[in-house]
């Protein structure tokens, strides 16, 4: 990518960034929500904890850390769906406009994507984390087990931030000359929430499944970091597992802009 693009792309990001940040009202509502859920899942996950058989499983979390671990989770919830903006972009031939800029179309809309998913988590992220730290345990946010670990969260929250955006690029490219529905654009993002655990700590799935969620792409968007800052990972495997992340990111983009560009070659504007 050339100097000129790399400033673009960092300039609408800003600009979309500081737009996002505008609603204050709808991050309000949605910090209200999310601890709403974050402690249903505590207390359904308190009451497993008390009454489960399997509860001192080796592959499990303690209580201190699933808590942490629901609370981080909703800090760092993708967005659903594909990108409203681009959607209906493509949906009513906009998306013809769009192909008139001096601009690769996947890095315009990889920077808005970005802006879009940051504005959107920023005043609702303070709201969650403060509420997290004072309300009393088992529901409280616990605090990470080391610096050098918190470090490594730090890193691979910021690299599975560009993989998710990585990979709703590639879902959107999918949705390109796609005109009977959102079916395939339903069924790709469910997959990676189910894989990415979303939904249930991908630790706590069985044992023979362990190998093989290690090591697909979708643990690098929430289980890896949240495993650096609850310690559930060995110091040895934080390096392999952070490369494993960036690469996944990597090959993520690389597809998407694979798509895209031959969606594009094949593309049929109608109107006028």
């Amino acid at each position: 990518m050339k100097t000129h693009s790399i400033r673009a792309a960092f300039s609408l990001f800003r600009i979309s960034t500081v737009d996002n940040l505008q609603y204050r009202a709808a991050a309000f509502s949605g910090a209200v929500m999310c601890v709403f859920y974050a402690l249903i899942d505590i207390t359904v996950f308190t009451v497993f904890y008390k009454y489960g058989s399997n509860s001192g499983s080796s592959m499990s979390l303690s209580l201190t850390q699933m808590a942490s671990y629901i609370w981080l989770k909703q800090l760092m919830l993708p967005p659903y769906g594909i990108c409203p903006e681009f959607r209906a972009k493509i949906e009513n031939g906009d998306i013809g406009l769009e192909l008139c800029r001096p601009w690769n179309l996947y890095t315009h809309w990889f920077a808005k994507l970005s802006a879009w998913r940051i504005g959107g988590v920023w005043w609702r992220s303070i709201i969650l984390v403060v509420i997290a730290l004072i309300i009393p345990r088992p529901y409280k946010l616990g605090m990470p087990v080391s610096l050098p670990y918190f470090i490594l969260f730090l890193v691979s929250a910021v690299t599975a931030f560009v993989f998710w955006a990585a990979y709703h690029m590639l879902v959107t490219a999918v949705r390109i000359n796609i005109t009977w529905g959102e079916g395939p654009c339903v069924i790709l993002l469910l997959v990676g929430e189910i894989l990415s655990g979303l939904y249930f700590p991908l630790q706590m799935w069985p044992d023979f499944l362990q190998p093989f969620l290690t090591v697909q792409p979708f643990a690098s968007s929430f289980d890896l970091p949240l495993r650096f800052y609850v310690g559930s990972i060995a110091p040895d495997q934080a390096l392999e597992a952070i490369l494993l992340q960036i690469a996944w990111t990597l090959a993520f983009i690389a597809a998407g802009r694979l798509i895209m560009r031959r969606k594009l070659e094949k593309l049929i504007v109608q109107g006028g």
